[in-house]
Parts: C-alpha cells; sequence; structure tokens
C-alpha cells in the first residue's frame, strides 16, 4: 500500500527500495519501477521539488521546479537545489548499469554552477549519462538545463561499484 502523504508535486512516491529488490533486478529494473510508480524515488526529491521524467541504460533525466522554499538569503536558488538534482541524475545514471548483485555508492562529484538559478526559471532538466563503466569504478556526466535549453550548471561524478551484500545489513 502505498502512503498518499509521500507523493510529490508530479504523483511519484517517496520512500526506500529494499535493498533486496535491488539486489535481485539490478539497477536499470529499479529506475524503470520508479518511473512507473511500482518503487519509490527518494524523499529529497519531494522536499526539491524534482522528479524522474526519463530511464535508459546509461541515461536519466530529472525535471524539477524550485520554488521560493529553496531560496538562499540573496534571492536566487540555493546551490544545493542545483547540487542535489546534480547527483541524483549522476548518480542514478550509473544506477542503470549495476547488474544483480551489484551494489554502488558516490565517491566524489563535481558541479560547476554557470549561471545563477532564479526562482522564477520555471521548469528545468536535469540529464545524467554514464560515461565510462567498469568492474569497480563508474563515472557520470550530467546538464542542468533552463527550459530553453541553456546551461544552468555541469558536473561529473565517480561511483564506486561492489557486491551489493556490503550494503545490506
Amino acid at each position: 500500500m502505498i502512503d498518499e502523504t509521500n507523493r510529490g508535486a508530479n504523483g511519484q512516491f517517496t520512500g526506500v527500495v529494499p535493498l533486496d529488490v535491488v539486489a535481485r533486478e539490478g539497477g536499470l529494473s529499479v529506475m524503470k519501477g520508479i518511473l512507473e510508480g511500482r518503487l519509490p524515488g527518494a524523499a529529497m526529491a519531494k522536499t526539491l521539488n524534482f522528479w524522474l521524467t526519463t530511464v535508459e541504460e546509461g541515461l536519466i533525466v530529472f525535471t524539477g521546479t524550485p520554488t521560493g522554499d529553496h531560496l538562499n538569503p540573496l534571492g536566487s536558488i540555493h546551490g544545493g537545489w542545483a547540487a542535489t538534482i546534480m547527483d541524483s541524475s549522476l548518480a542514478c545514471a550509473v544506477m542503470t548499469t549495476i547488474k544483480p548483485g551489484e551494489g554502488y555508492t558516490t565517491v566524489e562529484f563535481k558541479l560547476n554552477l554557470t549561471r545563477p538559478i532564479l526562482p522564477d526559471m520555471g521548469e528545468l532538466a536535469c540529464e545524467g549519462r554514464i560515461v565510462h563503466r567498469g568492474r569497480t569504478i563508474a563515472t557520470s556526466e550530467a546538464y542542468l538545463r533552463d527550459s530553453s535549453g541553456k546551461l544552468l550548471a555541469h558536473g561529473t561524478e565517480t561511483c564506486a561499484i561492489f557486491p551489493i551484500d556490503k550494503l545490506i545489513r
């Protein structure tokens, strides 16, 4: 049963995907399950008003609309909003390559903010793509753009890949 209080503005619900599901299905199936509403997305996405819109192997898109709740003291959108949607896109692009029995975690990520994000910009899209998928390390890149395609931020991420039983307690 889905708790309706855990739904974001786009209707996707949030929570925690059981690790045994990830271990059994692998990353691409889990990410598609989140997009389809079979599995929950991250609660942080509800808090920051973004949602999953595209899932393919090696490709993820999150779309979101920052609001007045995400402002810094100077009146622009806090860099943490951009960092979170970027990290989500970067990591989930890697997640789409995770095989059954594998887990992963972010080792480092870097982003560059190229212009201010303002509260009246409307819907923004962040596309993450896999750059390299090795046996124990994967790298990805992402681009955050406004509705006209202007680049707002870009970044890269490195993830470690390991047997998922290291995460299961």
